[in-house]
């Protein structure tokens, strides 16, 4: 089994690191085949079992013990956070009785964002993005739910990050009515927790890009251009991670499900329409940071053309100053005839040489002056 990866996503990304890059199976492997990473979190699970009446966590050593909650009549999310152990993931997916291809899809990450029905079953998988602290970049990992007539499971691939907190203080508070609720409203829960995670991230890629446009107008460097292509492939990652969500959702709500009732997928339009909304943030943010690029050559090519301004200016003024010194400079003898440079025995000629060319030198800087070159010039100073 074979797997490529992109490597969390944003994180100040080096220009070297790879694309998002889905994963695909070794030919000739056998289905359902799990690959675990070296490295990888051992997986925690958390149960919380709840109804109108009451909520309780316990965390869950043995998969095993996971067994009871199932077949009560209150809600149970079983929370499992890391990807590190193929023995508990194996015994996990007995107690839920998964096929071994949603196995595979839940363990062999990242994978596409769809929808799987398996009848008593619905499988989300979806992804997951948060803001790093100290960064201005975001960390990207898969969530992968299983829907169940009266539980929910989820699996993460790192504890590290999660949006999922608001949602747990929902069920422990009892506020809202997602305690009255079923299994399928809190999967809604989730999903729209997990889809509110994008705004924060593009709200700090506005700001970014804002930031990008003053510093490509006022003074673009190579350093510029380097953030410009930065910030473009991450929202190429991003909108990787959105786009296949929105059709996902869409499924939910076309597609007629058991395990859905008919008012999660009226709450599940809340969350197709801030999808298509996050798309659009997206799109615009691509096509400015696009059009940062055509700035940032323009500007280049526009101090560029001061620069030659300023050097025109110079040597326009030095030639014919270049000329008169030239002419003199040359070995006459003014004795052997009198159309000899007869100024080189004037009492006044070295005066008189300077002087013209003071004036010379002087006649042009006027002109360029009434011609508005030299404002230029203390322009590109103030920017230098």
């Amino acid at each position: 089994m074979v797997q490529k990866r992109f490597q969390p996503s944003g994180l100040v990304l080096e220009p070297e690191e790879p694309y998002i890059d889905y994963f695909y199976d070794t030919p000739g492997s056998a289905p359902g085949t799990l690959n675990i990473e070296s490295g990888a979190t051992l997986p925690t699970i958390v149960l919380i079992d709840y109804n109108h009446t009451h909520a309780t966590r316990i965390q869950i050593d043995t998969p095993e013990a996971i067994t009871p909650y199932l077949d009560s009549q209150s809600v149970s999310w079983v929370d499992v956070q890391g990807l590190g152990s193929e023995d508990i993931l194996q015994r996990l997916g007995n107690v839920f009785h998964l096929h071994p291809l949603v196995l595979e899809d839940v363990v062999n990450v990242p994978q596409r964002p769809k929808i799987e029905d398996y009848e008593d079953q619905l499988v989300i998988v979806t992804r997951m993005v948060m803001l790093r602290e100290g960064t201005q970049g975001f960390a990207s990992e898969q969530v992968s739910l299983v829907l169940g007539k009266y539980y929910l499971l989820t699996v993460q691939e790192e504890p590290e990050y999660d949006c999922f907190n608001p949602v747990r203080q929902r069920i422990r508070a009892n506020k809202g009515s997602i305690r009255g609720e079923g299994a399928d409203y809190l999967a809604y829960a989730l999903l729209d927790a997990l889809i509110d995670g994008f705004f924060p991230v593009l709200e700090v890629y506005g700001e970014r890009i804002e930031a990008l446009e003053d510093e490509v107008v006022a003074n673009p460097t190579r350093q510029t251009l380097e953030k410009i292509h930065q910030i473009r492939r991450e929202l190429l990652s991003l909108r990787r991670s959105i786009w296949p969500q929105r059709d996902a959702i869409n499924t939910l709500i076309r597609d007629s499900s058991d395990l859905i009732s008919r008012d999660v997928q009226i709450y599940l339009r809340d969350c197709y329409d801030h999808v298509v909304q996050l798309l659009d943030m997206v799109e615009t943010y691509r096509e400015l940071a696009s059009s940062l690029m055509d700035v940032y050559l323009s500007s280049v090519s526009n101090k560029m053309n001061e620069v030659m301004k300023t050097l025109t200016v110079i040597s326009t003024i030095f030639i014919p100053l270049t000329f008169v010194a030239g002419v003199y400079g040359m070995n006459f003898n003014p004795e052997a005839s009198p159309f000899n440079m007869p100024e080189l025995n004037w009492y006044w000629g070295y005066p008189a040489a300077w002087a013209v060319m003071v004036a010379i030198a002087a006649g042009l800087i006027y002109f360029f002056w009434r011609r508005g070159w030299f404002s230029n010039f203390s322009t590109l100073q103030k920017k230098d």
